[in-house]
């Protein structure tokens, strides 16, 4: 009787094209430091002590935000434009 090797089937994982996105982001000093948000990203914001850590973790929320989006099968936000500008009021 002859004895036949046979290896389990693999998995193939896809792999995605990356595809460079850009993503307005508005960051302001606060009493603890400094708060970040994607205006074009609903629920998209976090914080942080320094302004360069609160850029570090808006990138990382983004990229959270869009691994989710895409593993759900949803689209990503666009390359919206949006203005951000200085209003005077006077009081």
């Amino acid at each position: 009787m002859k004895t036949v090797n046979h290896k389990p089937a693999q998995k193939v994982k896809k792999v995605r094209k990356k595809v460079k996105h850009v993503f307005p982001v508005v960051i302001e000093r606060d009493e603890g430091g400094f708060f970040a948000c994607c205006p074009t990203m609903q629920g998209c914001y976090t914080d942080g002590d320094t302004f360069e850590e609160a850029v570090k973790n808006i990138r990382e929320v983004i990229d959270l935000i869009i691994e989710d989006r895409l593993a759900c099968g949803e689209e990503i936000p666009g390359d919206e434009v949006v203005s951000i500008m200085t209003v005077e009021v006077e009081v």
